[in-house]
């Protein structure tokens, strides 16, 4: 592999990075005139740096943690809650460089300060960095920043990766990944969520400074079950039926689970929660599955004959599992991948999902040991769901055996925090 050592291949590495930096700046530009979610990427950096500046501070000791959006938060959580306990001086500094992160845990509570992560480049990582002065950087996942590692390599300041994630496809283990591989090797530690992960970094040189602590999504997982929150409307409309929860789709989905909600045998009802849930998509959903009623017109006094229910709020998703018995994450139609697992799968639920879940360790994991499995049309689907639904006992131990893998994940915080470098 070529390496980023050879000065010659530093300089066009850097050129084509700093071509990528620029080319992505103009292209969410040009996006933001379209995609309210680019200009909210474009108007929440608006004078970021002077916003920071302002913001912080003299004369304290601080703890940065980046994540790329939603997902890595919750990641990062265990973790954060965590450090608050034991380091109550010590401030956090949350970033995020998705809006949708930065929106929905802009007022996080145990997070000092809530930022968009400026753009990366030299000047400006540089400047970033000396206006937080962290003591301590956690990157959650991925996320990699040239700029912004060579910096903190810099000033000495530790750079650590938490529920890291690897695979043979990323640039790191390419012939051209050079940039990347040097990226890599000015952490500070690695900690990681599966073995195959550490295999690969060893192949690449990196054989030091890591360990395999598995996912912190376990920990937040297990907190949420044991903290769920109880829906009497939804406890009323259930009633003795057993449930199929859809949680986090998308058109492609919805037009999958159309197709598959016959194989349910009668007893059973369904709750969907589109990953969206804006004025049209939630008609779009309610056009599509017309025996349906939303979470926002169920009464205690009155009743319905639906047998759908969507969910059209943000926040109750995680506990509404509690009552299923399967569930369908969405996502796995999209470029991006599945969302979260976890969530069912501490409720013991088996799951389904769409052919696109690679990049997740944990839906690996779940489809290897039959507790989970992809389908990429209707036919499976039904498959699946007449095999699940029509076979009690096949479904109650697979319900059992979910929980044990769950409980099995569980302790990734504690096995970070004791070797996390905290000056």
């Amino acid at each position: 592999m070529m390496d980023g050592h050879n000065p010659i291949f530093v300089a066009v590495y850097l050129f084509l990075y700093s071509i990528f930096l620029l080319v992505y700046r103009v292209a969410i530009r040009i996006a933001a005139v379209f995609n309210a979610k680019a200009k909210k990427w474009i108007d929440g950096r608006r004078d970021i740096l002077q916003k920071i500046k302002t913001t912080l501070p003299h004369n304290e000791k601080r703890i940065w943690i980046h994540c790329a959006s939603v997902g890595e938060f919750e990641q990062a959580r265990p973790l954060v809650e965590r450090l608050k306990m034991q380091t109550a001086k010590c401030k956090i500094v949350l970033t995020f460089f998705s809006p949708s992160g930065y929106e929905l845990r802009k007022n996080y509570e145990l997070a000092d300060y809530v930022f968009y992560l400026p753009m990366d480049g030299r000047k400006r990582s540089a400047k970033f960095l000396r206006m937080i002065n962290p003591s301590l950087a956690i990157f959650v996942k991925y996320e990699f920043w040239y700029y912004y590692i060579c910096n903190l390599e810099r000033n000495n300041i530790p750079l650590v990766l938490v529920s890291g994630a690897f695979r043979e496809e990323q640039p790191f283990f390419k012939w051209y990944g050079g940039l990347f591989r040097e990226m890599l090797r000015k952490f500070s530690f690695f900690f990681l969520q599966d073995e195959h992960s550490k295999t690969l970094l060893s192949q690449i040189g990196i054989e030091k400074n890591m360990v395999v602590t598995g996912d912190t999504r376990y920990d937040r997982v297990f907190e949420i079950a044991q903290q769920a929150t109880s829906f009497p409307l939804i406890e009323a409309w259930k009633g003795n039926a057993k449930l199929l929860i859809a949680g986090s789709t998308w058109e492609a989905d919805e037009n999958i689970l159309k197709e598959s909600i016959a194989a349910l045998p009668a007893d059973w009802k369904i709750i969907i929660a589109p990953h969206e849930i804006d004025k049209r998509r939630i008609d779009a959903v309610r056009t599509l599955l017309p025996d349906s009623v939303l979470y926002s017109e169920l009464s205690p006094k009155g009743k319905t004959s639906a047998s759908i229910l969507i969910i059209d709020n943000i926040g109750m998703l995680s506990s509404i599992f509690r009552y299923g018995d399967i569930a369908y994450i969405g996502g796995g139609f999209n470029k991006g991948g599945i969302h979260n697992t976890l969530e069912p799968a501490v409720f013991g639920l088996p799951i389904i999902f769409g052919p696109v879940y690679e990049k997740f360790v944990e839906a690996k994991e779940m489809v290897k040991r039959e507790f989970a499995f992809p389908v990429n049309n209707a036919a499976k689907c039904q498959d699946i769901i007449k095999r699940l639904s029509n076979s009690p006992e096949v479904l109650a131990h697979k319900k059992n055996e979910m929980k044990v893998f769950v409980k099995k994940n569980v302790g990734a915080t504690d096995k970070i925090l004791q070797r996390l470098p905290i000056k």
